[in-house]
């Protein structure tokens, strides 16, 4: 079977809620990828920055298979030998005081809704069930019920109402803003450090430090979803650490497990995660034996391969050079790390055109929100591969 035949078996029986690039993959290593017709090409995506550690990282696959010839599975009925360590590698790595695991990201943010209004209306005091919740506009936090009732994207919502209450949407990086909507019911602020599914919207400096201090003078918990921005990817643990802020809860998965099995984590203290009671919150796979051998693997990679600095280093040459691109159709380039938009001007006819143009010249990248191409490759890409790549998305820029 070829490209083409891989993609009208996945068109006749597959639902159509996704519109990728028409190449089809079978193997990856590092930061490449081979598709089915045997043509390499250098990911410039990281499954949206899931494979921070590379594809098929030796070390997580080892912990992987090791763990699959013993014990996948035992539900959170039981106890497994995997879990606590998980636990001691998260608390050790970023000081939280306790861990709560999940499989998704989505899942992982419905946690955090979830406690946070626990917490509002045992701690706090909120008369029950009228907590409400600060969000911004342009965020994304998954595609659940829920959240997509606080979405402020019209399509991600236009047939799936009705929504669920207890939100409030202001503007982005607008710290006063945030401070008109406080009520005596807010329970949280929940923020993306850096938007990346909105076109990678880096926000002021001292914005993130200006809501934590806020959140604290009114008693609001400050939630940070560092799904895509966390574990190294900006170039620190957490973008968050940019503004030396640490977040009451913060909502992590994607590089979790460098790509080998959903893994998604919320970190908080045991005064806010120890709300739970038996029975209120849980998952089948969520902390299973298998998520978490690959958990604690995936965690050792960044750290022993210092993926944090590396994706800093690299991060601030490969902005700087793709700034150097004197093309007419470019309006912005910002970031932080090895997480990059290119953002074109409206007449460039958008940005997936030159994702396809990309994709025959061996680079995978992917629009978002029309005229942008994010730019995220694996944080184990090399210097010479970037200089490979900086010069075909120079001359693809410029056609």
């Amino acid at each position: 079977m070829n490209t083409q035949d891989y993609i009208k078996l996945e068109d006749k029986y597959g639902a159509r809620n996704y519109k990728p690039l028409d190449v089809v993959l079978n193997e990856g290593k590092g930061c490449w990828v081979t598709d089915v017709d045997g043509k390499r090409y250098l990911d410039c995506l990281s499954a949206y920055s899931a494979v921070n550690q590379g594809h098929c990282h030796p070390h997580i696959v080892e912990a992987m298979v090791e763990q699959a010839q013993k014990i996948g599975l035992t539900s959170r009925a039981f106890r497994n030998d995997k879990l606590g360590l998980f636990y001691k590698k998260l608390v050790d790595l970023t000081g939280y005081e306790m861990v709560l695991p999940m499989n998704t990201g989505a899942e992982a943010v419905e946690t955090a809704i979830k406690v946070a209004r626990k917490w509002a209306y045992v701690t706090k005091g909120i008369p029950k069930y009228e907590a409400e919740m600060i969000v911004a506009e342009g965020n994304f936090h998954g595609r659940t019920t829920t959240i997509i009732s606080f979405s402020t994207e019209a399509f991600y919502k236009e047939a799936f109402g009705p929504f669920t209450p207890g939100f409030k949407t202001v503007p982005y990086g607008d710290i006063e803003a945030i401070k008109a909507a406080i009520t005596p019911n807010t329970a949280a602020v929940m923020l993306e450090p850096i938007q990346g599914e909105n076109g990678v919207i880096v926000p002021p400096d001292g914005y993130l430090r200006a809501v934590a201090e806020v959140c604290r003078e009114n008693n609001v918990l400050f939630i940070a979803d560092e799904i895509q921005t966390g574990l190294c990817r900006t170039g620190k643990w957490f973008a968050c650490q940019y503004e030396d802020v640490v977040p009451d809860i913060t909502v992590i998965g994607k590089a979790l497990s460098g790509g080998m099995y959903p893994v998604s984590a919320v970190l908080s203290s045991k005064e806010i995660l120890g709300l739970f009671k038996p029975g209120e919150h849980g998952s089948t796979f969520g902390g299973s034996p298998m998520a978490a051998a690959i958990g604690v693997a995936a965690l050792e990679v960044l750290e022993q391969e210092n993926l944090a600095e590396r994706g800093a280093e690299l991060g601030e040459y490969f902005m700087a050079e793709l700034r150097k691109i004197d093309a007419t159709v470019i309006k912005e380039v910002r970031g932080r790390g090895l997480l990059i938009g290119v953002e074109l001007h409206p007449e460039a006819g958008g940005a997936r055109r030159y994702c396809e143009m990309l994709q025959d010249e061996g680079i995978l990248a992917k629009e978002t929100h029309d005229h942008v191409i994010r730019f995220a490759p694996p944080l184990v890409i090399g210097k010479t591969d970037l200089d490979w790549a900086l010069a075909i998305i120079e001359g693809v820029l410029k056609r």
